[in-house]
């Protein structure tokens, strides 16, 4: 433990981790402010996704783009209450797996798998970098989406390379904040008293901004975002936090986890 931000007050806007960043920012002496953003459940409708891996089981695509560690992890539960787990997973180890960023190629060794191809940069124009330089007409790529985002470049991109693209959503967001504990964090920072707000998924920022708006609080979110630092764990999430007018001033430059994020949060207030 150390005193390297002792006195800084820090929005924590994580779910999933919640607990463990918040903890990891204490320990060097960071007031915290627990705001978790967004909660994920499964779509409401499980046949489509049911369909998807029957069809990805009989017969497997070429390829797997895999958005996100929690869509995989979805799709494994999908896959069990379906009774289709044992054959989801033998079709999952014979496909090239292709990621885009560290949380898919996470949850992928904790099935005793691999990434066969890791989008650089970790973002969307990261997957279509690495597969220009390929010939893709004809390939099948299954694609787990992640919500809010239809990734019109990437369909646009398979299409024009002659790709069939075969996409499956299998998680919806939700609040799990109250929209009044998330007004209150934005009118702190708007009035100066919070140093640092810590963004680690997009939907986080994407849900600041709904809230704001639904609240008539979009001028009070602009100062908010203007008066207060602002941390990205990496550039999927920087790039969603200049979308909405934020400036980012502290990110990881290479390794997209909590920990380098937290070093470069104490590098910056030292």
């Amino acid at each position: 433990m150390t005193d390297a931000l002792a006195g800084r007050t820090i929005v924590v806007p994580e779910r999933r981790e919640l607990d463990l960043f918040a903890r990891m920012l204490e320990q060097h002496g960071a007031i915290t402010i627990r705001c978790p953003m967004v909660a994920i459940s499964d779509v409401p409708d499980a046949a489509p996704v049911v369909t998807w891996l029957r069809r990805f089981n009989t017969d497997p695509p070429d390829d797997l783009i895999l958005m996100t560690g929690e869509g995989l992890g979805r799709l494994v539960g999908f896959a069990r209450r379906a009774g289709l787990e044992g054959a989801f997973m033998s079709a999952l180890a014979k496909v090239r797996k292709i990621t885009r960023g560290p949380k898919p190629v996470r949850r992928l060794r904790s099935l005793g798998l691999q990434s066969d191809l890791a989008a650089e940069p970790p973002t969307t124009a990261g997957l279509i970098v690495s597969l220009s330089g390929e010939n893709i007409a004809g390939r099948r790529i299954a694609i787990q989406l992640y919500p809010d985002n239809p990734n019109v470049e990437l369909f646009d991109f398979l299409r024009r390379g002659g790709a069939i693209a075969d996409p499956v959503l299998c998680y919806v967001y939700g609040s799990a904040a109250e929209d009044e504990l998330v007004i209150e964090v934005i009118k702190e920072m708007a009035a100066g008293r919070v140093d640092l707000i810590a963004f680690t998924s997009a939907p986080q920022v994407r849900r600041m901004l709904l809230v704001a708006k639904a609240n008539q609080s979009e001028e009070t979110l602009r100062q908010g975002l203007l008066r207060t630092k602002i941390a990205a764990v990496g550039p999927v999430v920087a790039r969603a936090i200049e979308e909405a007018g934020g400036r980012v001033s502290i990110a990881p430059s290479n390794n997209f986890h909590m920990k380098p994020l937290v070093n470069e949060i104490i590098a910056a207030f030292n």
